[in-house]
């Protein structure tokens, strides 16, 4: 038997089990779930999901996999084979089956019901005949799942469809048996079980497309790789240092470094960025995106689970199976809503009964408040919009790790946002050396050799001035600093001031001359003792200063912080735009300028890229890790964007925040159905058939306005939503 159970590792001893259920109906079965395997001992936190059909579950000790499928059994689901959107598929068809069936039998009963002239001789035994199977068959879906629940102490909205449906048949038979004069109702139950079987059809094959983005991901991928001798072979076979070819036109296999060749890259599936990226020998490509224009060959970085593709897919697929807070309400009244549905009936029924009414009058009440009252559009509300919001942020390069990000960005106020490879290209490179002896080209070679150890982008920029690059033992990078070591048996640091003990007034003043043009001087030296400034250059990123300004138009105040110098901060911060400069600043720094703008009542998103952004970006009430830094800073965050265009951080907010009103939309008109329904179906004004007819709408409406969020573009010009 094929398993659904994944196991991902994790930290902390706490791993990650990923169920997929069949048979939950509503909301209230998501709950049953979840609250069965909370109680488990060693589950840390279970998150069960109605719209995706998967439990997410932390184990904190040794639980026995088991277990865990045989508390979703007990409870009366069954644990499946998982395959993204299989289920949706073969739910559909089963549906799509039925209604086959029910649409003409119901017609007919309808037509013959409703039109006296048709009235022959033993009309009422031939529309019984007819509506039998659609309540019997056609909706035997839902009698099961009434039976199922029932058999373990729970009632689901499937109950309050059987149990009108069925009253509705049970009623008319015995008037058509005992051959009283009273009226039948054999239509109200044939078009209750049609309606509501077209109802979750539409609905179940609107929700398949809220999954679309995440299929569309999985698929993304190139099937083989072709090797430097032209053999061709399946991506599985692929492994870490493999050289493949990439001719224009194809998809590249899988994340690699250039070796040879040059092109432009189109990155829009992954990154959301239009335009394609001139590439070349020693730039890094991702997999699944296409090769333009010239032949590439590629040496594999990543293969696998670790390929870029492959972690997007799992954070997308990890969000869209979380919870957002603002779930628990609706959790809490889908749990107890059907019970009080059926006590309303009940109530409904007994009401009409003493006040005078005729037994059929109360009992077409009833059914109608049965009918009505289904909660279906309350439990898809939430993990509908948190499927298509995330779904639709994957598409534009941004990938929001939970629910409850969501809601986090709606009282964000302060935007703090790095500057080296955020606002800044990041790619520095050395534009001048500054010697007080003539040791410069020595120093160099020396400082080149010991940066080539560190990942920040001014390192990088001087590594790459000197290609020949002696041993280096004893490497420290002190973050906010600077780095040390030994290099060819000379103590060496490369970094700001007061990584040396002695700083000679020319560096200090030549340095102090670099700073003012708006470069970063890096000193680097000796036993201590700063002896070159190396002027390191940056460019700001072309659209941060239209970044900053939708920032603004959001709302927020936005502040620059950076380890960098003041006049160079300054000079970058006043050609983006934003409000407050902060510069000097160490990672610790960074945290306290964070915890600061808290302790003032602020709530603060933090954007970063770097290795010394994760403190602040763990602090940050939201972090925001731009996709081209460090694996670190990702982990840390909150949201990703995958490109580095710093307008996908404006269009993050931005979606994220529609993506909460939608849900809250959704929430409300859930609510508001039920509240203005129900009591219009006690007093008579709503028939049955009318009852399932606007059960069967809420459920589209709250579908059809989830999917509006795959029209969302924001202020950058990305790929196409379909």
């Amino acid at each position: 038997m094929a398993t659904s159970i994944d196991s991902h590792g994790s930290t902390d001893d706490v791993r990650r089990v990923d169920l997929t259920i069949d048979g939950m109906t509503c909301g209230g079965c998501a709950s049953r779930i979840q609250a069965g395997l909370d109680r488990l001992d060693g589950v840390a936190e279970a998150n069960v999901n109605f719209a995706t059909h998967r439990a997410m579950v932390l184990l904190r000790d040794a639980v026995d996999e088991d277990l865990l499928r045989a508390t979703v059994e007990d409870l009366g689901y069954t644990v499946v084979a998982a395959d993204i959107g299989h289920d949706d598929r073969a739910r559909e068809r089963e549906l799509g089956r039925r209604l086959f069936v029910a649409v003409p039998l119901a017609l007919v009963v309808m037509v013959l019901s409703m039109v006296h002239p048709l009235h022959f001789d033993g009309w009422r035994w031939a529309v019984a005949a007819l509506t039998t199977p659609v309540v019997f068959w056609s909706g035997w879906t839902f009698h099961r799942s009434t039976l199922v629940n029932l058999r373990h102490g729970a009632t689901t909205m499937d109950t309050l469809v059987s149990m009108g449906s069925v009253s509705a048949w049970l009623w008319s038979a015995i008037v058509l048996v005992s051959g009283v004069d009273e009226p039948v109702y054999f239509e109200t139950a044939a078009m209750i079980v049609t309606l509501i079987l077209l109802g979750k059809w539409l609905e179940v094959r609107a929700t398949r497309r809220s999954g679309d983005a995440i299929r569309a991901l999985a698929e993304l991928g190139s099937p083989t790789a072709r090797l430097e001798d032209g053999r061709d072979i399946p991506l599985s076979e692929l492994t870490v240092g493999t050289r493949f070819l990439v001719r224009p036109g194809e998809k590249i296999a899988t994340d690699g470094a250039v070796v040879d060749g040059s092109s432009a890259v189109d990155a829009s599936m992954i990154t959301g960025e239009p335009v394609p990226v001139a590439v070349g020998i020693g730039d890094e490509v991702i997999g699944a995106t296409v090769n333009t224009n010239g032949s590439l060959v590629v040496e594999a970085t990543k293969v696998g689970s670790d390929t870029a593709l492959a972690q997007i897919i799992r954070l997308v697929d990890e969000a869209q199976g979380s919870r957002a807070d603002v779930q628990r309400l609706a959790d809490r009244v889908s749990t107890v809503f059907v019970p009080l549905a059926i006590g309303a009936a009940l109530v409904t029924l007994v009401a009409w009964l003493v006040t005078g009414h005729a037994a059929s009058e109360a009992f077409t009440a009833a059914v109608a408040v049965l009918i009505i009252s289904c909660p279906c559009a309350l439990g898809l509300a939430t993990p509908l919009g948190i499927m298509v919001g995330t779904g639709r942020g994957a598409q534009l390069g941004i990938i929001i790790k939970g629910g409850e990000v969501l809601e986090d960005t709606r009282a964000v106020d302060v935007m703090v946002v790095d500057k080296t490879g955020t606002l800044t290209e990041g790619r520095m490179h050395l534009v001048d050396t500054i010697s007080a002896s003539g040791d410069g080209d020595e120093v160099l070679a020396l400082a080149a050799a010991l940066e080539s150890r560190s990942e920040h982008p001014i390192a990088a920029a001087i590594a790459a001035a000197h290609p020949d690059r002696p041993p280096v033992a004893g490497f420290q990078s002190r973050p906010g600093l600077g780095v040390s070591g030994t290099v060819s048996g000379t103590s060496m640091a490369v970094g700001r001031r007061r990584l040396f003990a002695e700083v000679p007034p020319a560096i200090d003043a030549a340095a102090d001359q670099a700073e003012a043009a708006g470069h970063t001087a890096v000193l680097a030296g000796r036993d201590g003792r700063a002896e070159v400034v190396l002027v390191v250059a940056d460019r700001v990123k072309e659209h941060a200063a239209e970044a900053i300004d939708a920032l603004h138009q959001q709302g927020l105040t936005v502040t620059m912080l950076t380890g960098d110098n003041p006049r160079t901060a300054q000079t970058v911060g006043a050609a983006v735009g934003v409000d407050r400069v902060q510069a000097s600043l160490l990672p610790a720094d960074k945290v306290l300028h964070v915890q600061d703008l808290q302790a003032a009542g602020h709530r603060v998103a933090m954007v970063g890229d770097g290795i010394n952004d994760a403190p602040a970006l763990a602090q940050a009430d939201l972090g925001i890790a731009v996709g081209t830094g460090t694996d670190v800073a990702i982990q840390a965050s909150d949201l990703t964007i995958v490109s580095g265009d710093l307008r996908a951080v404006a269009d993050a907010i931005a979606l994220s925040r529609r993506t909460l009103a939608t849900i809250k939309g959704n929430l409300f008109w859930a609510f508001a159905y039920n509240a203005a329904a129900i009591p219009l179906a006690a007093f008579g004004v709503l028939q049955p058939m009318i009852a399932a007819a606007a059960m069967g709408l809420s459920s589209l409406f709250v579908v059809s306005n989830s999917l509006r969020l795959r029209r969302f573009t924001g202020y950058r010009r990305p790929a196409s939503p379909s």
